[in-house]
């Protein structure tokens, strides 16, 4: 079977990490105009824009894991997961994509509505997700069937997946999920999809297999078996809001800055912005700011010289919390940066969940200071 273009995975990892970048800026953006209030025909228009933006997201994270995996490197993040909570969430998350097909989705789950393995969610969705899309673009009426059987097994639990589509048997000789044949005949990103879901079950040891269903179309059945763990873990609660405050955003990028500001608004957060480390040291003496995101490599002075400078300002300006935004969250840039006197280090591109946490620690830990903060005096 012929996998994803050739391409080393460390290039792999560096255009799949700008293409999230750029799409999660534009689905940051989307998401503010649509808080908005435009016409039905305007916002129409924004859905369209977060669903490409969104598929784009994903074929650009399923070629950087196919490179991972071709290259070993590919990451399992195992916890515990409540089985019959997992096909829950499969279901809603390929509702409403079904609903645009034609076909008929059915989602089940067989086994034991307790049942919780230790296991990689993402990468069990991953697996779902690509033979779905297979099995909805090969049917063009009728019922796609996705099915998780579990079953304990000792220690373990023998998870089966069943993905059928009602479609037209492939005339392939050999491989019915060979990639060029799925390439020709459903695109790029099925083929894709399928070709990382295959890698999937191999690096954990499972099986696949492809069976012709009896009235047309195929179904395939990949198993694999989990450490059984006597409950899952709950899930956390969802973060409560940042309290209200007034944010300096420093990035010399137009839409960065635009993305943080974004999100701040969605934090009931204001803001004020500047382009550099110059820019901020100036508006940071002011003392009127409850918090800066300060980006790291900027024009005529760094974040980091940024923050040194603001760190020596007298008074409650100089203990104002500043939280690093970049791309480089490697562990030893990370410690220079906090000892540099930055309070905590986020990601590009960031994930709302991310900041909102790394603000609500910034401001609670300046509202327990003794000295609080720039803006509370």
């Amino acid at each position: 079977m012929t996998a994803a273009r050739p391409t080393s995975a460390p290039m792999a990892e560096r255009l799949a990490g700008e293409f999230r970048q750029q799409m999660d800026a534009i689905l940051v953006m989307a998401e503010g105009l649509s808080r908005h209030a435009l016409s039905p025909h305007a916002q129409a228009h924004i859905a369209g824009i977060v669903e490409t933006a969104q598929a784009v997201r994903e074929l650009a994270a399923n070629a950087l894991d196919v490179a991972l995996a071709r290259s070993g490197a590919l990451p399992f993040e195992n916890r515990p997961q409540r089985l019959a909570t997992f096909v829950d969430e499969l279901e809603a998350r390929w509702r409403s994509r079904a609903a645009t097909t034609g076909a008929t989705l059915m989602v089940s789950y067989d086994g034991d509505p307790e049942a919780a393995a230790s296991l990689d969610p993402a990468r069990l969705q991953q697996m779902f997700d690509g033979f779905i899309r297979h099995a909805l673009a090969a049917t063009r009426s009728g019922a796609v069937e996705a099915r998780l059987a579990a079953r304990r097994v000792g220690e373990a639990i023998h998870i089966e997946g069943f993905v059928r589509n009602a479609g037209l048997t492939a005339a392939c000789a050999g491989d019915p999920l060979d990639f060029n044949t799925l390439e020709a005949r459903f695109g790029f990103d099925v083929a894709l999809g399928v070709s990382l879901s295959r890698r999937l079950v191999d690096q954990l040891t499972g099986t696949l297999k492809v069976e012709g269903n009896a009235g047309g179309g195929e179904t395939v059945v990949f198993t694999f078996f989990a450490a059984a763990v006597a409950e899952a873990q709950p899930e956390a609660p969802e973060p409560a809001a940042a309290r209200a405050a007034h944010v300096l955003v420093v990035d010399d990028n137009a839409t960065n800055r635009m993305v943080a500001e974004t999100l701040c608004e969605m934090f009931d957060c204001t803001t004020e912005s500047v382009v550099d480390g110059v820019e901020a040291v100036e508006a940071a003496a002011t003392g009127r700011f409850d918090l800066i995101l300060m980006d790291i490599k900027m024009p005529r002075m760094d974040g980091v010289s940024a923050t040194l400078e603001i760190r020596k300002l007298p008074g409650l300006p100089g203990r104002v919390p500043i939280i690093a935004l970049t791309a480089n969250v490697d562990p030893d840039d990370a410690r220079s940066y906090l000892a540099a006197g930055m309070n905590d280090v986020v990601e590009k591109p960031m994930k709302p969940d991310t900041l909102l946490l790394a603000l609500q620690n910034a401001l609670a830990a300046a509202a327990a200071s003794p000295n609080g903060s720039a803006a509370a005096a």
